[in-house]
């Protein structure tokens, strides 16, 4: 059966990559054995990757709120834009809960003219800059352009002292993260400039699936309990991470929910951010 993906392409529908996807989420075999007969009913030829994704989520919510966030992951990191300031945010988080110490937001003064850094991190005396690349669309590749223009701006402040920790930091280090993907050339260009890229699916080993999922570090924003508009005011109040909310009901009855409400969260916040590993 043919199904028609965001970009436009034509493919064939893979019942064993949904399978994997679904599996992901945390739900047992049982579970999505169910969803994927459920969706068997439901597909026909040109149905959109969208639309089966959509089957997905709702089947699994039906099961737990929890499984469905976590397969509603990339698509919560796609909320933390439009312009990408609280990605920024959730990547200084990945990177604190891992040993560095983070800053946000930044003006650094080069050789030659000022840079404005998305992320400065801090570890073993060892700082690097972080340039964050956010993408609001599946279909968007990151390609040889951004490591090739990034390397001249990690040149331009990298032989100078910067207050940033201390009052003479000196960045040592450069990474490349997105949301996406890169394309091949850009991941050769990286490796050859010494550059360290990070993306949804890369390093294959180490990328921003595996280590979100491995660290627990699940944006606010795959709450299945939660509006979009209430996902953004807690944004906006510096909670970015769902394990944020597990502790902290005064944020919950900030933004206006009931008593009722802030119990489905909660629970929904604390099943999220159990141990898990797909």
């Amino acid at each position: 059966m043919k199904i028609v993906k965001h970009s436009g392409s034509i493919v064939e529908f893979n019942r064993d990559k949904l399978k994997r996807s679904l599996l992901k989420s945390g739900a047992s075999t049982e579970v999505v054995d169910s969803v994927l007969e459920a969706i068997d009913s439901q597909i026909y030829e040109g149905i959109t990757t969208k639309k089966i994704y959509k089957l997905a989520f709702n089947l699994l919510k039906k099961s737990s709120n929890s499984h469905a966030a976590r397969y509603n992951l990339r698509s919560a990191i796609q909320m933390l834009g439009p312009a990408g300031f609280f990605f920024e945010k959730f990547i200084a988080r990945l990177f604190i809960s891992e040993g560095y110490l983070a800053q946000t937001n930044l003006f650094l003064p080069g050789k030659c003219v000022g840079h404005e850094i998305d992320v400065a991190i801090k570890k073993n005396d060892y700082v690097e800059m972080i340039e964050c690349k956010f993408h609001a669309s599946n279909d968007a590749a990151s390609d040889v352009k951004v490591p090739m223009y990034i390397l001249s701006r990690f040149n331009d402040v990298k032989d100078r002292y910067h207050t940033i920790f201390t009052r003479k930091d000196k960045i040592s280090g450069c990474w490349i993260v997105t949301n996406n993907r890169f394309t091949s050339d850009a991941t050769a260009f990286a490796s050859c400039s010494g550059l360290k890229l990070l993306s949804w699916d890369y390093p294959t080993n180490s990328s921003l699936r595996k280590r979100v999922d491995d660290d627990q570090l699940y944006p606010v924003t795959c709450l299945t309990t939660l509006t979009a508009t209430e996902k953004d005011k807690l944004l906006v109040m510096d909670v970015v991470l769902a394990r944020e909310v597990i502790d902290n009901r005064e944020a919950l009855e900030k933004i206006g929910l009931s008593p009722n409400r802030i119990k489905n969260v909660l629970k929904e916040a604390s099943e999220l951010c159990k141990y898990f590993r797909p």
